[in-house]
C-alpha cells in the first residue's frame, strides 16, 4: 500500500476491500473518504480508505483485500519547487 498522500485522504493508494461480515464493525466511510473512494482503482460497496481505518481490538482478525492496482492522483499535483 503506497499511501502517496501521507494520511491526509487526499489520495486513494491505501484503498482496501474490507470482507462483507467486517465491513459493519469497520464501519461507513464518511462523505470525504467516499469522495476519494470514487477516484480508486475498481472501488467497492465494502471499499474503505486504509488511512482512516483506526485499528482497535475489537478489529482483531480484520479481513482486508488490497485491490490489484492503484489511482494515483498525487501525481498529477502541480507541487511547486
Amino acid at each position: 500500500i503506497e499511501c502517496a498522500c501521507s494520511g491526509i485522504m487526499a489520495c486513494s493508494t491505501c484503498h482496501v476491500v474490507i470482507s462483507k461480515d467486517w465491513f459493519p464493525k469497520v464501519g461507513e466511510p464518511c462523505e470525504a473518504e467516499q469522495d476519494m473512494l470514487d477516484l480508486a482503482y475498481n472501488p467497492q460497496h465494502t471499499s474503505r480508505l486504509g488511512c482512516q481505518i483506526v485499528l482497535t481490538k475489537e478489529l482483531d482478525g480484520l479481513v482486508i483485500k488490497i485491490p490489484a492496482s492503484a489511482n494515483n492522483l498525487m501525481d498529477f499535483v502541480p507541487f511547486q519547487d
